[in-house]
């Protein structure tokens, strides 16, 4: 049972919200002295859970609106969903079941660490919530409307809001740095998500999912996606800059060398399969960024 429930919900990817999270409460520690274990892990099952579900509710609105099957039957386009509902996996109703219990289990979570740690806790889940839901379901869909919205929401959700929430809850207060030590990871995750999009335009198109790739096209997209690699580690040196992040995280500046590499070796019009290294390569500079930063900061709190 759980190597289909790791399938369907896409476990894989979930560093991708947890480390933010550690960032926030790694944050706390070094600016505060303030780290509660229970409080850290309680908040490390919400986010994860939440994420969970933003990857299953996600794959059922997708299905529901047409743009898993367009990839499967589009020429060259990789389809990047679980496959359990086009392929048949699971039925609709088991699938939807554990989705929203995962999605309880995120509730449950935000609830309990409210009551503990203050009311803007929840407000903070709220808005994670509310951008998991309308990513790809009507009548919103950031998803689909091609105008950098999705890209917006995926900053807020995997960097804004765990990497202050995780903070707020250790502390009971927000702080800047919190928020500037959301950026190079936000930014990081959501240059995951477009060049995601890669993968799959074409298909995206057909199905009337307007993503900037489908707006734009190939070669501006590129060139958009290598801003975003530059915007993030340009933030990740204002962090150390502003004192957000000691001096030895830059570091981390080593991690965007791979990925930087690999936009060498696109042209302007690629096939699918040609942008399965950029993935690859985004995902491992996010992890390994964001795990760098982290020691970083357990380090400079460990020397103070």
């Amino acid at each position: 049972m759980f190597k289909p429930f790791m399938k369907a919900s896409r476990i894989k990817v979930l560093p991708v919200m947890l480390i933010p999270v550690a960032l926030g409460a790694a944050g706390a520690f070094v600016w505060t002295g303030r780290f509660n274990l229970g409080l850290f892990l309680l908040t490390l099952i919400g986010a994860g859970a939440a994420h969970l579900f933003s990857n299953m509710i996600n794959d059922l609105w997708d299905y529901y609106n047409g743009t898993d099957a367009a990839a499967k039957e589009t020429e060259g386009a990789i389809s990047t969903n679980s496959g359990f509902l086009t392929g048949g996996a699971w039925s609709i109703s088991k699938f939807r079941a554990v989705t929203w219990a995962l999605f309880l289990v995120a509730a449950a979570c935000g609830i309990a660490l409210s009551y503990l740690s203050g009311w803007p806790v929840l407000v903070l889940g709220l808005a994670g919530a509310f951008i998991a839901y309308f990513y790809v379901a009507p009548p919103i869909k950031f998803g689909y409307r091609g105008k950098g919205y999705s890209e917006i929401a995926i900053l807020l959700a995997f960097g804004v809001l765990p990497v202050t929430g995780a903070y707020y809850v250790q502390t009971s207060h927000l702080d800047y740095r919190a928020l500037l030590l959301s950026l190079p990871i936000g930014i990081l995750t959501t240059l995951i998500l477009f060049n995601h999009h890669f993968l799959h335009w074409e298909a995206d198109r057909q199905a009337g999912k307007r993503t900037l790739v489908v707006v734009w096209g190939e070669k501006r997209a590129l060139q958009f996606s290598q801003l975003l690699l530059m915007l993030a580690y340009v933030s990740l040196v204002l962090c150390v800059a502003t004192g957000a992040l000691p001096l030895y995280a830059l570091l981390a500046l080593l991690t965007a060398i791979p990925l930087y590499l690999v936009y060498g070796r696109l042209g302007a019009h690629n096939k699918s399969t040609a942008y399965l290294p950029l993935m690859g390569a985004s995902m491992q500079a996010t992890n390994r960024c964001g795990g760098l930063l982290i020691v970083a900061l357990i380090l400079q709190g460990a020397l103070q």
